[in-house]
């Protein structure tokens, strides 16, 4: 599949922070029984390539992403962990370089034309709007669409259950990260079975 593919089918990437590499392969889990095909696991913690290398070997099936890659230090370091797909939350011309050269694909984040330009130099058609709702959200993006034709975008930040069908309903959104589905409260509360529910509501076209 190709990465328009398989974002697509992704349609919502769960954004999850690995507190611990258990909890992290049981809320993947849970997850994928309620239909969702990827997930989105940030370097934010020590516990994060930990986490993304055993819910790999845990959870087969689930294209398992890494977030939050800021430097090339980062990216090669998923690229030894066997990551296919890496996403930041912005982008630097050094790691976009970088980018364009490793064997995975890249979603890089804006948050202007003029980003989305640097982007589009460095070979990326998607990229990864954030914050996007602090940034306009909706009209951001449907702004960005003029100027952008064939640029396809993951809106991420500030998106939950009562908006991101609105985002997903726009022509260049081809999939959104959030959260809500994830929440560390839940996960410290181990409510896999509530985090199923939340996850297959997400996955149901309405």
């Amino acid at each position: 599949m190709t990465l328009r593919e398989k974002l697509k089918v992704s349609r919502v990437l769960p954004v999850v922070t690995a507190e611990d590499v258990d909890s992290t392969v049981k809320l993947a889990m849970a997850l994928q029984r309620g239909g969702m095909t990827s997930i989105e696991i940030t370097l934010r913690t020590a516990s994060a390539m930990d986490a993304i290398v055993a819910v790999k070997q845990q959870v087969p099936g689930l294209l398992v992403a890494a977030g939050t890659v800021n430097t090339p230090a980062e990216l090669e370091q998923v690229v030894d962990a066997g990551v296919e797909l890496a996403l930041s939350p912005g982008a630097t011309s050094t790691l976009l370089k970088e980018a364009a050269k490793a064997p995975l694909d890249f979603v890089p984040g804006v948050a202007s034309a003029s980003e989305v330009m640097n982007a589009l130099d460095h070979g990326f058609s998607i990229c990864k709007l954030f914050p996007a709702t602090a940034l306009g959200g909706e009209t951001m993006l449907k702004s960005l669409g003029g100027p952008f034709p064939d640029v396809l975008f993951c809106p991420t930040g500030g998106l939950g259950p009562t908006n991101y069908r609105q985002f997903l309903a726009l022509p260049n959104v081809i999939c959104c990260g959030g959260s809500w589905m994830v929440a560390a409260d839940l996960v410290a509360a181990e409510r896999w079975d509530y985090i199923e529910e939340l996850a297959r509501e997400a996955m149901t076209e309405q």
